[in-house]
């Protein structure tokens, strides 16, 4: 979450709210948290444990101007319907082809340790689907990939997540640190 502070000569206001008055204790803890380095407690339960990205511009030459209210489309907060990983219906594959990719698994799994099933959509449009450890790495998905499918051994690819997509691009994380488990990921060819 990107929050600009603007501090005036007769308090301070976040983004274009309110002027904020800087004899409020309450207002003298969130820039004494500032002053720290630390993020506010107010700006914690805003952004539920993500990232904020605190700007500042001093204007404190000035007093406070409140600012033209500019037309906001939609200031609620979303929710996501349905499961967090997309179902598969472009590429349908029959039960004996998944069961087919889970009995050939070159993977060895310990039944002791917690285990996670990844689908992996190759990028000649069929898939995978493989259990892992959560202590496996990614790059034994990309070596699963390779044993399942010798044709992709020379061929250049990075592994994608799908929402919101990044490229794991350190694959020395296990699947936990990655947090990718139980989820859909891309082979895309470079």
């Amino acid at each position: 979450v990107q929050i600009l502070l603007k501090l005036w000569r007769n308090g301070f206001s976040l983004d274009d709210g309110e002027l904020r008055s800087y004899s409020d204790p309450t207002n003298a803890q969130f820039l004494e948290s500032v002053k720290r380095g630390e993020i506010p407690v107010e700006l914690q339960r805003l952004v539920h444990g993500g990232q904020v990205n605190l700007d500042m511009e001093d204007h404190q030459e000035q007093e406070y101007v409140k600012p033209r209210l500019r037309f906001k489309a939609f200031s609620g907060e979303g929710q996501k319907l349905g499961s967090l990983t997309p179902e598969i219906v472009s590429t349908p594959s029959s039960p004996e082809e998944e069961e087919k990719s889970i009995l050939n698994a070159p993977v060895l799994i310990d039944d002791s340790m917690p285990a996670t099933k990844i689908q992996i959509r190759l990028a000649d449009g069929s898939r995978l689907i493989q259990r892992f450890n959560q202590t496996h790495r990614i790059k034994d998905i990309r070596d699963f990939i390779i044993q399942s499918r010798p044709e992709f051994a020379t061929t250049d690819f990075v592994l994608v997540t799908t929402f919101p997509n990044k490229e794991l691009t350190d694959e020395n994380l296990t699947l936990q640190e990655a947090d990718i488990l139980n989820t859909v990921i891309l082979q895309q060819l470079k």
